[in-house]
């Protein structure tokens, strides 16, 4: 059996705490009195008043701006529009073009598109047409718009807005 071993004289624990604590409080005090004299400014290292300084001021050279000519936006009699057939049902390119014609818009064609399995429609347009195809989004209820893109000038036949139904 083991026994604790008794220590005839007691031991200061307290008085040894205090004296550890007041050297640590010491050191802390010293380091940030260093620290302070460190970060300070001095008198050779202070702000000199600005009249004393000398700046140097680089030309830049600045690019003319280059003003695009704004289209006003043309009436959609002007606005040429193939509509493409992409989602398989039978009709619905030729009679989304004649809803678009009864709104005024001239049809370039209703024809069915190189493949059926477009998810979503969408409106292209030629370079110069893209206030009028989002218009065109707009009313039809279109969310993507973007530059023609996999077509052909011959495809085209004239149109300057095409309209690829989805499904």
């Amino acid at each position: 059996m083991e026994h604790a071993q008794h220590i005839s004289a007691p031991f200061p624990w307290r008085a040894a705490t205090v004296i550890v604590g007041a050297v640590a409080l010491v050191e802390l005090v010293a380091l940030l009195a260093i620290g302070l004299v460190q970060l300070a400014p001095s008198s050779h290292t202070a702000v000199k008043p600005a009249a004393q300084h000398v700046t140097h001021v680089t030309r830049v050279h600045a690019r003319p701006v280059v003003h695009v000519p704004v289209v006003p936006l043309r009436p959609r009699s002007r606005v040429h529009v193939l509509v493409l057939n992409g989602n398989g049902v039978s009709g619905a390119a030729s009679s989304k073009a004649a809803l678009l014609q009864s709104d005024g818009y001239r049809i370039a064609g209703a024809t069915n598109a190189q493949r059926h399995n477009y998810a979503n429609s969408m409106v292209m347009y030629v370079p110069g047409w893209a206030r009028e195809a989002r218009r065109l989004a707009h009313e039809t209820g279109v969310r993507i718009v973007s530059p023609v893109d996999g077509l052909r000038r011959a495809q085209l036949r004239g149109s300057t807005v095409i309209l690829l139904l989805g499904t």
